[in-house]
């Protein structure tokens, strides 16, 4: 894994106040045919040739959160799941990349952790996954992260 920085969006649609907008991904400045519903690319990771990891925000102050995805150049996005909540706030930093995993802080002074896995899993709704932690139901998920320490409720005990 390395980070990269030739991932941008393009504005497809601006975002409304009852519709999200929609983005162009692009890579080296050329369209990917990959849209996602969030206007800035705070991190872009290559897992391999063809497998990327972007750190999206949608650029709404008092509320932000961090969307991660998977995108496979061919396939499309093959996975994305959200960090963070309603009146939550919180600032991507201190990215770092150890072999196959990537390690971040956004809300608190948790470490935030995201690897890939080897190969496609199931996991049930709603179990597994940190607090704050959100991801669409699916079969297929391909996106493992961790929290250390684990996020602190809203009265702050862990």
């Amino acid at each position: 894994m390395k980070q990269v920085d030739n991932f941008s969006l393009q504005v497809v649609r601006e975002s409304q106040d009852t519709q999200m907008g929609e983005y162009n991904v692009l890579f080296d400045g050329n369209i990917t045919g990959i849209n996602v519903p969030y206007c800035v690319v705070e991190a872009a990771v290559k897992v391999d040739e063809d497998l990327f990891l972007l750190f999206l925000t949608d650029d709404v102050p008092f509320e932000e959160m961090l969307h991660i995805a998977l995108i496979h150049m061919k396939q499309g996005i093959l996975e994305m799941i959200d960090l963070g909540g309603a009146y939550t706030t919180g600032s991507f930093k201190h990215l770092e990349i150890e072999n196959d995993r990537v390690n971040f802080h956004f809300i608190g002074d948790t470490t935030w952790t995201v690897r890939i896995a080897e190969k496609p899993f199931f996991r049930m709704p709603f179990t597994g996954d940190p607090r704050g932690i959100s991801r669409p139901m699916a079969m297929k998920h391909y996106i493992l992260i961790s929290a250390d320490p684990p996020p602190a409720r809203a009265d702050g005990s862990r």
